[in-house]
């Protein structure tokens, strides 16, 4: 099986005829690729990718991508970018920091931009993260409202600080609409197992879960099987669970792109944290239109979020970052 599992180049076909007659109308293009270590439709990955395919069709940059690359291969398919000439790099660092980092300082040259942990690494290792937790208090809000049982389960990835500050501001929302509500809290230590978090949503739902928090994909599934609710996390799903799917805290990482881009294009890409982008004063996050479920929720519910978002982005309302692991609360 060859290293990389599948490899797409998405360009425009005059763009394509004209790089390969050795046309100049081809160089005012960046040459752009990334690295998944899932595959493609996975939510956090499928958010990077809708935003490189937009700049592809606005005729910015050419795009090539890896998925499903293991942790141990991550280091030379960077490499391998690196040396094809691209200038921007973008991946997931977290489970590869060292190796990531390592690379950069290789290729000073090209800009790297990685999902990350940790701090950006001068000159060229520049870091984002879903900072999505704003209309995850909001999603909270409303998951505290809609629970009859006041129990909600929670199935999670793996308890790192992009998963644990969205479920503690989730959290945080729903306690703020219902004090009395609990929480059933499991990580599945994969970022894609859809069987598995199934199966961790079937037992919350055995132990009297009405709502789940649906970080995985394969939650929705379970509750929408079982007649239950569901919120969901970083892509609106709703339009495939119709009757379980009642909002979403949405991560739009256009905004990170578009900055990074921009950076590259006039040579001022420098390390630097573009988590900011991710929040919603910036557009790189909200919450989903309610859409099936606009009618469904109680009217002085939707008043409260409403009011709450409008604090958020007023600047009167934060909500706290909390990256440490959440405690399950469930008796």
């Amino acid at each position: 099986m060859p290293l990389i599992r599948r490899s797409t180049l998405l360009l425009a076909t005059a763009a394509a005829l004209t790089a390969l007659a050795g046309s100049a109308f081809a160089q005012g293009k960046l040459k752009v690729a990334a690295i998944y270590t899932v595959p493609v439709e996975q939510q956090w990955v499928s958010r990077i990718d809708k935003a490189l395919k937009a700049a592809v069709a606005r005729g910015e940059i050419e795009y090539v991508f890896s998925e499903n690359v293991a942790n141990a291969d991550y280091e030379r398919v960077m490499r391998q970018y690196a040396e094809a000439g691209n200038t921007l790099v973008v991946g997931e660092s977290f489970a590869v920091e060292v190796a990531a980092r390592k690379v950069a300082k290789d290729y000073p040259k090209v800009s790297f931009l990685m999902g990350s942990s940790g701090k950006p690494q001068a000159p060229n290792f520049g870091v984002f993260d879903n900072f999505i937790q704003e209309p995850a208090y909001l999603s909270g809000m409303i998951a505290g409202g809609m629970t009859k049982s006041n129990k909600i389960g929670m199935v999670g990835g793996y308890p790192i600080p992009e998963v644990n500050r969205l479920m503690n501001a989730f959290m945080a929302g729903a306690r703020e609409v219902n004090p009395k509500v609990e929480f059933m809290v499991t990580f599945i230590n994969s970022w894609f197992d859809p069987p598995k978090a199934k199966e961790a949503a079937f037992a919350m739902i055995d132990k009297g879960a009405d709502l789940m928090y649906a970080e995985r994909f394969g939650v929705s599934d379970a509750a929408k099987e079982r007649g239950k609710l569901a919120i969901g996390n970083v892509i609106n799903t709703q339009d495939k669970y119709p009757d379980t799917v009642v909002a979403s805290a949405l991560w739009n990482m256009e905004p990170t792109v578009d900055v990074a881009l921009k950076a590259v294009k006039e040579g001022k890409f420098k390390a630097e944290d573009l988590g900011k982008y991710s929040m919603m004063q910036y557009k790189g996050s909200e919450l989903a239109p309610l859409g099936t479920f606009e009618k469904k929720i109680p009217a002085d519910l939707v008043a409260k979020v409403k009011a709450k978002e409008k604090a958020i982005l007023d600047g009167s309302f934060k909500v706290v970052v909390d990256d440490n692991q959440p405690k399950p609360t469930a008796k």
